[in-house]
């Protein structure tokens, strides 16, 4: 009812668009430059930021924009569980089967895996870990040596690592520096400002096929600061606006119209 009433073509503030849809903001930027750089040395980028602040989709963005015949990114979302969990996540990326539970067999397996991709396909690799700051202190200790080859001579595993704040606390144990020391990028995603929030929502009301604002500049302001300038806080309250407009007859959301929707989300 509400698509139709503001006639949108399509679901407002969506998570699941097209990554060429993605607004493209400095921040974002600055993610695509460090992880590039990491990845054309070999070397390791960290990616931290609030729950909702784009991590996700930062790492979206980085990784389709990849030619497909050049590049093959190993994309794992991080669990609680051991090297092991990690380990079996890695070969169903790379597409390969591992049964028995031998850390040095499965490593084994996933270099000679990497190795096909890299010398017989000629592919150039990027391991991204979604959610590292779930990684435990052992799986930190040992993630580096699958970056080894050649006696650690030949950088060909770059990896992203992407996380909440705390996945730097993580990473300052001793057991865990082999893996840090192996970090030359960091990008750090905050809220952004009611300048930047009004940009997105514009953004977004261009993708559902709308061309003039809706919101009004109290609405901005509280669409803002009800999220932090958090991007997934912020979809949930602009979406729950423009609901409640619609069902007020309202072709302009306003900030009680936002408060309203403030009810429904956390």
């Amino acid at each position: 009812m509400y698509r139709t009433f503001f006639e949108m073509q399509r679901e407002p503030f969506a998570a699941d668009i097209d990554v060429q849809d993605i607004l493209v903001t400095p921040a974002l930027q600055g993610v695509v430059e460090r992880v590039r750089y990491a990845m054309g040395i070999g070397a390791t980028a960290l990616i931290t930021g609030e729950i909702g602040s784009g991590k996700s989709t930062a790492l979206r963005y980085v990784t389709e924009m990849l030619h497909p015949s050049e590049y093959r990114s190993l994309y794992v979302v991080a669990t609680t569980g051991s090297i092991l969990e990690l380990y079996r996540q890695l070969l169903h990326a790379l597409g390969a089967s591992m049964s028995g539970s031998s850390k040095a067999i499965m490593r084994q397996r996933i270099r000679n895996e990497l190795n096909e991709l890299l010398h017989g396909k000629k592919l150039k690799l990027v391991l991204v870990i979604d959610e590292a700051s779930l990684l435990r202190l052992e799986v930190f200790a040992e993630l580096h040596t699958l970056s080894q080859f050649e006696k650690d001579s030949k950088p060909h595993l770059p990896v992203v690592l992407a996380g909440q704040s705390n996945l730097i606390d993580s990473l300052v144990y001793r057991s865990s520096l082999p893996l840090a020391s192996r970090i030359v990028a960091r990008s750090h995603l905050e809220g952004v400002s009611r300048t930047g929030m009004h940009e997105y929502l514009l953004h977004h009301l261009k993708i559902c096929g709308l061309n003039h604002d809706i919101f009004d500049s109290a609405a901005v302001t509280a669409i803002q600061q009800g999220s932090g300038g958090l991007f997934r806080k912020a979809n949930h309250l602009a979406r729950g606006a423009v609901i409640v407009a619609a069902k007020q007859k309202s072709m302009t959301v306003t900030a009680d119209h936002v408060r309203t929707a403030s009810t429904e989300v956390f």
